[in-house]
């Protein structure tokens, strides 16, 4: 057992950068210098959180693409946040596994990341059309932590001190065993079978000055503290942090509303239990995963007719084509048509149904919402447009059955209340796409 280093206080003005967000590798044995430690742990921000890079990359010319804003995780298209890596290549994560002292783990860190691999690695595959790929590298053993899991005062909002302890503590006890300059992602994962373990925790820590390890800088953590077995796709949501993706759902003040008014079913960033929890198109074009060529920005007042393939539709996937045939080769096409409708906001359509990702969607149709690039994480960056606002569906499985039903279906039409754009959905075409004319406002 590698001995374990003496706690280290840090400055108090070294605690106010950090916040959260809420949602068999390379390692080797490796034993750093006490100075080194407190050289890396002092790199904890005194400033506020990274909300724009120091050093943006342009991003999408088109003209209905929404300018990146200063708010955190900007829906804005404009240019992409360098401080974040893009999701367009493969990437890989270490999973670190974190014992305390005042319990013995029950389960295998084996079982721990069965937990959530492969079925993260699917998810965002089948999202990303093959385009990106999360490589898992859990450790093979639990890494003992200095202190019992009731010191840190783990829970969902947790405080700044305790939380920078936390990460201090983990980082001096992993990186004698692990390499971070090889890894992409860090999650730290906790026994969840601790006392001091709140399942209701587990988020994303951003640090507005990153970590140094092994010669790299580690921006943010996702501390995992889920219990076994996990909430569903619940990394892949904290990952969708990792690659600047802002929370969908609506916090109620006294917690004890409905949280998911915003998106409902409709978005994982809104909620990982979704029934079509595929990610929106404009986040499949944030990430890069849509070529401008699937993005159909429509202007001016005379009515676009437009082929809207599914969104979950990629190669190899199956789409129910018009006479109810199987149908296969969908996947390049327009996915996602947006009108402007202020400076600062949009409207999306996209098909959504039963494929790929959204395999359980309760209703099938073109989904309708509103982006806007300056509402922050949290704030309603995103909200579906309810198509049937009189009716709900799927009661006994959906986050939220009065959106369960929003989309446009086969037949009908809508208009966007207070914008005026009207959609169409005319009908399906013999491979499964949607035509459908979408007039602006």
């Amino acid at each position: 057992m590698p001995r374990q280093l003496p706690l280290r206080r840090l400055p108090r003005e070294a605690l106010k950068g950090l916040d959260a967000d809420r949602g068999a590798g390379a390692a080797r044995p490796r034993l750093r210098s006490t100075a080194a430690v407190c050289t890396t742990m002092s790199a904890l921000a005194a400033t506020s959180l990274i909300t724009a890079p120091s050093a943006a990359e342009p991003f999408s010319p088109q003209p209905c693409a929404l300018r990146r804003t200063e708010v955190h995780h900007s829906e804005g298209l404009s240019t992409w946040n360098a401080a974040y890596p893009k999701p367009v290549r493969a990437l890989d994560a270490v999973m670190v596994f974190l014992s305390f002292p005042d319990s013995q783990p029950l389960t295998a860190p084996a079982e721990l990341a069965a937990d959530h691999f492969p079925a993260t690695t699917r998810f965002f595959q089948r999202a990303s059309y093959g385009r990106f790929t999360l490589r898992p590298h859990p450790l093979p053993g639990w890494i003992s932590m200095p202190r019992p899991s009731t010191a840190y005062d783990i829970q969902r909002d947790w405080s700044p001190e305790h939380r920078a302890a936390y990460l201090r503590d983990a980082l001096d006890a992993a990186d004698r065993h692990v390499d971070f300059s090889r890894y992409d992602i860090v999650y730290f994962v906790a026994d969840p079978d601790a006392p001091g373990v709140d399942s209701d925790a587990t988020k994303v820590v951003n640090l507005n000055t990153p970590l140094r390890a092994d010669g790299t800088d580690i921006r943010r953590v996702v501390t995992v503290f889920e219990n076994h077995p996990p909430d569903r796709l619940v990394l892949a949501h904290e990952t969708g942090h990792v690659f600047d993706l802002p929370d969908l759902y609506h916090r109620p003040e006294d917690d004890e509303g409905d949280w998911d008014t915003h998106v409902g079913d409709w978005d994982l960033m809104g909620s990982q239990f979704g029934l079509a929890p595929d990610l929106f198109g404009w986040h499949k074009w944030k990430l890069g995963w849509l070529e401008p060529r699937q993005v159909a920005c429509v202007r001016g007042g005379e009515p676009v007719r437009l082929t809207l393939e599914p969104l979950g539709a990629g190669p190899g996937v199956v789409v129910t084509g018009a006479a109810g045939a199987p149908a296969f080769g969908l996947g390049r096409g327009t996915k996602l048509a947006v009108v402007r409708t202020g400076t600062d906001t949009v409207l999306a359509f996209e098909a959504r149904g039963p494929v790929g990702n959204d395999a359980a969607a309760c209703r099938a149709g073109v989904l309708v919402y509103r982006v806007h690039g300056g509402a922050r994480s949290g704030n309603g960056p995103i909200q579906v447009v309810d198509a049937h606002p009189d009716t709900e569906a799927c009661w006994e499985e959906s986050v939220h059955p009065p959106l369960a039903d929003a989309p446009v279906a086969l037949g009908e039409s809508f208009t966007v209340p207070g914008e005026g754009v009207r959609v169409e959905v005319e009908g399906r075409t013999a491979s499964g796409a949607w035509t459908v004319q979408v007039t602006p406002g």
